[in-house]
């Protein structure tokens, strides 16, 4: 029992018939008192965990709240100061990895684990190279990967290089290397992040497979939905310490927001005056030559927060791209702040004051091996107020960060340690802080809050109302409809590359939302 009855430890639901390994009843995995301690910092304190034979267990809680730490772990890639692992029942010292993977533990780690220059197949069998008369049999080795991506529903060729691959196609790379051998446990750490709608169906299907194979599954997620559609239980960590655990019926969004984060969800979004004036951006029937976006319009004023919702796919974001010059046009018109800039570059477009935030901070957003100092400053070097002609103003740009770095939060607060080193959520703020360096029109969100946990989403959607309310506009594009419902005074809904509709203040509710993500109205 922890903290009342409000947080009531309940039996897992294995499947009726799944294999328990082990002997009947006992868990795959279990911690007790696991603690680790590094200098200054105390990542587990005294967390007890179990897994079962058919279940999938939730860890839920902000970024920093040692879920990391337990995977890392259990997976073998890290050792605890104290306290004792349990395999099956009996003490287990998972020394490394491949004693891990040894036990039938198999983990995916947010940070992918691939070689870039090698093929599907080479990644896959990394290590476990298949042989043919004491030579390697790379015919074999494709044939042999080719086979489990087709079992898995991975549309993905094993003879092609992972560097040419997407971020979406790196991560079925990475699932596929965990069902490459016999599982007892699978460890899915934000598994679907870049993952599409159907991608992501295809996963869940394959974590339904495994849980009637007996396979226990642990498994990471921010998303309060994927709880709802697969798990089993939920154990909620923060500060490194066990704030509790339930059974994931019982796990409704107002108690885990406010067993994570320690405050209720009507603290989450804040309140926000908006006064829309003058049109920023507006985009006049613009289509991608790609197809992506097809006749959409939009605008977007100063004073206000607006909108665009829609499932992954239907072209919300290449709808900001294409205003933005990153995708080019087929036809249409777009206007900012008075100007036609049909054809103009990002470069351009930043200067005149549009700002915008990809969805893929490692891919677009941040330069991962150099500092905070150098990722903040660099959309603004070429501007007076840190440079003077071809010399830097180092000074003016160390104050100039380290006050952005202050007023976002950024822990810990080192603004000289590599961009990479931080949490998700604080790679965040860096990619945020970006945007602050200059005078901005328009803030263009796309995906703002994509892997952070709930204490950054309250800073990152505080910073947006402040931006609204200094009379700046505001575009929000997210797959994550409490923003579309709790931020915006208007928003667009797209389906398949079209605007389904628009909006207004006291429109926006969450059944009229959904009703346009699926099909085109009558």
């Amino acid at each position: 029992m922890t903290n009342g009855s409000l947080y009531r430890e309940v039996p897992p639901t294995a499947p009726a018939g799944a294999a328990l390994k082990g002997g009947a009843g006992l868990p795959l995995l279990r911690t007790e008192g696991l603690c680790k301690h590094y200098p200054g910092v105390d990542a587990l304190v005294d967390v007890d965990f179990e897994l079962a034979p058919g279940e999938v267990h939730v860890l839920f809680g902000e970024n920093g709240a040692g879920k990391s730490t337990l995977i890392s772990i259990l997976a073998g890639a890290n050792q605890p100061t104290r306290g004792q692992v349990y395999a099956n029942g009996e003490p287990a010292t998972l020394a490394n990895v491949r004693e891990a993977r040894a036990r039938g533990i198999s983990a995916v780690f947010q940070e992918f684990s691939l070689v870039p220059q090698l093929t599907v197949a080479e990644n896959l069998f990394l290590g476990a190279e298949p042989t043919k008369h004491g030579l390697l049999d790379r015919g074999g080795e494709i044939k042999r990967a080719q086979e489990l991506l087709e079992r898995l529903g991975f549309p993905l060729r094993a003879d092609r290089q992972v560097q040419y691959l997407s971020r979406a196609e790196q991560q079925m790379v990475e699932i596929a290397k965990a069902f490459r051998s016999d599982l007892s446990v699978l460890i899915l750490d934000e598994p679907t992040a870049s993952l599409t709608e159907r991608e992501t169906e295809s996963l869940f299907a394959l974590i339904a497979q495994a849980k009637a194979r007996g396979v226990g599954i642990i498994y990471i997620t921010h998303r309060i939905a994927e709880i709802r559609r697969i798990a089993d239980r939920v154990t909620v960590l923060r500060d490194g310490r066990k704030v509790g655990m339930m059974d994931a019926a019982h796990a409704d969004e107002t108690t885990l927001i406010q067993m994570m984060s320690g405050r209720p969800i009507s603290q989450i979004f804040p309140k926000v005056k908006y006064a829309p004036a003058e049109v920023v951006l507006r985009a006049e029937r613009i289509s991608t030559e790609d197809g992506s976006v097809r006749d959409v319009s939009i605008e977007v004023r100063s004073g206000e927060i607006v909108g665009i919702a829609g499932l992954v796919g239907c072209g919300k974001s290449e709808v900001a791209r294409a205003c933005y010059g990153l995708l080019p046009l087929a036809k249409g018109k777009v206007t900012f702040a008075g100007q036609d800039v049909r054809g103009a570059t990002p470069r351009r477009m930043l200067d005149l004051g549009f700002s915008y935030l990809p969805p893929d901070r490692h891919k677009e957003g941040l330069v991962l091996s150099r500092s905070s100092v150098e990722n903040v400053s660099l959309p603004a070097l070429h501007l007076g107020a840190f440079s003077s002609g071809i010399f830097l103003k180092r000074r003016a740009e160390r104050q100039t960060v380290s006050n952005l770095a202050r007023e976002l939060q950024l822990h810990p607060f080192d603004i000289d340690r590599d961009v990479g080193t931080f949490s998700g959520g604080n790679q965040q703020k860096v990619l945020i802080g970006k945007m602050l360096t200059r005078e901005v029109k328009l803030f263009v969100f796309d995906e703002p809050t994509v892997g952070v946990d709930v204490s950054t989403r309250v800073s990152i959607y505080q910073l947006i109302a402040q931006l609204c309310e200094g009379g700046a506009a505001v575009l929000v594009i997210s797959s994550d409809l409490p923003e579309i419902l709790h931020l915006c005074n208007r928003a667009y809904v797209m389906f398949r590359g079209h605007v389904q509709v628009e909006l207004q203040e006291g429109q926006i509710t969450e059944d009229r939302v959904l009703s346009h993500f699926f099909e085109r109205a009558a």
